[in-house]
């Protein structure tokens, strides 16, 4: 199982995407069309309609953090932000629990496409991300050296490392080392092809589209194909406090050409019921509109997206009240929405880590798992 996480970072507007409010006083000039399930979606996302059997949309969101920082934090581990301790974020979480299902794999089993993340808090470094830009660029892993040359430069190393943590140094050192281990491991191994998105057919990389996040998602396909337990791909620029739908008119194209490339390319190669796909940012906006023809932060009643794995697809989960000011139905949060994506990977939500202070904590903070999702 994999799973790839799609950040839409600054907090889109679910509202003028997946909950749409038309004929109100603050739905927005945008209109709804039909999909292939039987929900509605906005007119911008026309790829992705014909793609919503395989989706499923969580419309009754309502969390508790709507700043950047905080919410960040938390839409990525299920946790509050405390100053005691730094939670293991979903890529930690899911590298830590299914890497060692991988054993033939070379490859980082936590990759962050486009800027780094929420890494792995507790669960030690082991588990951090590997951070690349859209192009599959590795800061500082390539070299001049001979395979020879490099070989007895890392046995070196490693006597100095086994030395250095045989002295009681704390996990930190061994941390370290199995990173090093992994990073010569990636640097002669050929599944580093599969950063090279250059190597798909041009009419692919087309039809994933040619910006930052298009190539992003190719990448995380070409990714989870090599067994890469946890991807995110990153796409920012959603904090429209003014000019909001200017603004979602020319976000909305990319990601609705990339996502729904993902989605069909996954479902044609066999690959979507072993990799669940999650869409989200931290918050949503206001179902109101302000002065500069924007939304501000909003984060009691808005809408998420998974699918793949085990969930169900063409599902609509809650509902909110017709102006969308708040949700009418059971309400989910972000331990929710995480416990829901730990079962639809198989992930046992009884798992339990022990924090540096030695404290017990359950996946998720003992989230629930939203059953509609799983018909």
């Amino acid at each position: 199982m994999s799973a790839i996480m799609l950040w839409m970072g600054g907090g889109p507007s679910t509202i003028d995407m997946w909950d749409m409010k038309p004929g109100t006083p603050t739905g927005g000039p945008f209109r709804p069309i039909p999909t292939s399930a039987d929900l509605q979606i906005c007119e911008h996302l026309p790829r992705l309609a014909r793609q919503m059997h395989h989706l499923s949309v969580i419309r009754s969101m309502s969390t508790r953090e709507a700043d950047h920082t905080r919410g960040r934090y938390y839409m990525h581990t299920g946790f509050v932000p405390n100053p005691s301790v730094q939670h293991p974020s979903y890529g930690a979480v899911v590298a830590k629990e299914l890497a060692p299902q991988a054993p033939a794999l070379d490859l980082p089993p936590f990759i962050a496409i486009g800027r780094g993340t929420i890494g792995p808090g507790f669960l030690g470094m082991s588990y951090a991300p590997l951070v690349v830009d859209a192009r599959g660029k590795i800061r500082n892993l390539d070299t001049e050296l001979s395979a020879s040359r490099l070989a007895e430069r890392m046995r070196f190393l490693s006597i100095v490392e086994r030395r250095f943590a045989s002295q009681d140094r704390g996990p930190a050192a061994r941390d370290h080392s199995q990173v090093l281990d992994r990073t010569l491991a990636l640097m002669t191994s050929q599944q580093r092809n599969a950063f090279q998105v250059e190597n798909e057919p041009q009419a692919v990389r087309t039809r994933y589209g040619t910006s930052n996040f298009g190539q992003g998602c190719l990448m995380a396909r070409r990714l989870v194909e090599q067994g890469v337990p946890f991807v995110e791909v990153d796409l920012a620029g959603w904090d429209t406090h003014a000019g909001n739908f200017a603004r979602l008119e020319q976000k909305l194209p990319e990601m609705d050409q990339a996502m729904a490339a993902l989605v069909e390319d996954l479902d044609q190669r066999g690959l979507l019921q072993q990799t669940v796909l999650i869409w989200l940012g931290e918050f949503g906006r206001t179902p109101r509109i302000n002065g500069n023809a924007g939304r501000d932060h909003w984060a009691r009643s808005w809408s998420c997206v998974v699918g793949g794995g085990r969930f169900s697809g063409g599902v609509v989960v809650g509902r909110t009240s017709g102006d969308g000011k708040h949700v009418e139905s059971e309400p989910y949060a972000s331990e929710d929405l995480m416990a829901s994506v730990c079962h639809a990977m198989g992930i046992s939500l009884q798992t339990t880590y022990t924090s540096n202070s030695g404290r017990p904590m359950k996946i998720a903070d003992g989230g629930r798992v939203i059953p509609a999702l799983f018909g």
